[in-house]
């Protein structure tokens, strides 16, 4: 939801991770795999938010950050 909010591809969201690939987030991002803990620190940075609200998915939908 947040990578979507800022018009964010999975591409460049790798890049600005440091990941050489986008395929380990997309795995993420569908489910298919758990995130480590590094991942959730640097989209917790990258995106400004709390871990608990990505671990804990209770980032509200508002026009605040719309």
């Amino acid at each position: 939801m947040l990578r979507k909010r800022d018009g964010v591809t999975l591409q460049e969201l790798a890049q600005a991770l440091g990941h050489a690939d986008h395929a380990y987030l997309s795995r993420v991002e569908t489910g298919k795999k758990p995130p480590s803990i590094e991942l959730v620190l640097s989209i917790a940075e990258k995106f400004n938010v709390t871990t608990d609200q990505l671990l804990k998915d209770d980032i509200e939908l508002n026009e605040q950050l719309l």
